[in-house]
């Protein structure tokens, strides 16, 4: 099938600017754009984009979650029956809830002795699953430190982050030499831009990034919006502060 851009949004229940997002940095492209830039999205691509929502529910930073759904052993089918389970009992508790608030409402209240999966099963399993990402696609401190960090932005708040990103990257676009003065500024508000909203970057994994940057034909094709061999630039200006 084929859905609208605001359709996909409605199913996967984010926001149609959260799409567009996705799509500019290279994270989940549109199956289609139309001539007259209507975007639109295969089945394929919603099963992408569930995977997504999945990482993200675990805290995984967004560049650590392209870099796992492009990994060749990444088992996406794995990754959608653990998100299954995660909303199966999510929507157990939230059933739970209902019902006794209904039987307040009406004055009989009957408890149920079953054994129901609580709020705290739920993070239990959440930070199970969490780990286990942690374990096998990254840094697990780096990783955790940005679930918690994440938990807490709200929508208002990710559109900040992600502007002042944008702001940065358009500032290396515009800069000239990569071991100038400028460009070296730029990698420090960069680097304090990670640490302060997603995790402790330290210049070891700093100069991961600046490879990646230049490695991975996603990153490039972002970074190259902002100005012509913009990726070259960052990757060389990074690593040339990595290297003081």
């Amino acid at each position: 099938m084929r859905y609208s851009i605001s359709q996909a949004a409605r199913l996967a229940g984010v926001s149609v600017r959260t799409l567009r997002w996705y799509g500019e940095i290279g994270l989940l492209r549109p199956t289609e754009v139309t001539p007259a830039g209507y975007r639109f999205y295969d089945d394929e691509a919603m099963a992408a984009l569930q995977q997504i929502l999945f990482y993200r529910e675990l805290g995984v930073p967004l560049e650590q979650i392209g870099r796992i759904l492009s990994a060749p052993d990444c088992d996406r089918t794995e990754a959608l029956k653990k998100h299954r389970n995660l909303l199966l009992m999510k929507r157990q508790r939230l059933d739970d809830m209902l019902r006794l608030v209904n039987e307040t409402i009406g004055g009989n209240i009957m408890y149920d002795e079953r054994p129901r999966p609580t709020q705290a099963d739920w993070e239990a399993v959440k930070h199970q699953y969490a780990q286990e990402a942690a374990e096998r696609w990254g840094n697990t401190e780096a990783f955790l430190e940005s679930r918690e960090k994440h938990k807490d932005y709200t929508p208002e708040k990710e559109a900040q982050i992600q502007a002042e990103m944008e702001e940065i990257f358009a500032a290396f676009g515009a800069c000239g030499d990569p071991e100038g003065e400028e460009a070296q500024a730029l990698v420090k508000r960069w680097q304090e831009h990670i640490t302060k909203y997603h995790y402790n970057c330290t210049d070891g994994i700093l100069a991961c990034l600046g490879q990646m940057y230049a490695a991975d034909p996603r990153f490039q094709e972002n970074l190259e919006r902002y100005g012509s061999g913009a990726a070259q630039k960052m990757s060389a200006a990074i690593a040339r502060f990595v290297g003081k």
